[in-house]
């Protein structure tokens, strides 16, 4: 390969990777978005106000088309004095699963 084509080469990884590097931007303001909605209308804190990136991979989605899938984690709190652990499951920009994981609930009523 010449010093033309590795020149080529580099622009295509450079622009492969900005590409990367802003798509992910998006998909992790609608994973924060989505889990700052959810925790609202459970009545929940979003703690830190952000989402993790824990898992990047290819999946298709319902059209067979090759996008890729992230999993975000983040952690909210139910009593405003502990952590736990949710995650958002993005394909491309869509929200596909949101996990705020196993919460005791009290009960509404008494149970006889």
């Amino acid at each position: 390969m010449g010093s033309g084509g590795w020149e080529l080469f580099g622009l295509v990884v450079l622009a492969g990777g900005a590409w990367l590097w802003l798509d992910s931007l998006k998909a992790r303001d609608a994973g924060i978005a989505a889990a700052r909605a959810a925790c609202q209308s459970e009545d929940l804190q979003l703690l830190d106000d952000t989402v993790a990136i824990s898992s990047l991979r290819l999946a298709r989605n319902d059209d067979g088309r090759l996008l890729l899938r992230r999993v975000y984690d983040f952690e909210y709190s139910d009593t405003g004095d502990n952590r736990r652990h949710g995650s958002v499951v993005m394909l491309g920009h869509r929200v596909v699963v949101l996990n705020l994981g196993l919460r005791l609930v009290p009960p509404q009523r008494a149970l006889h």
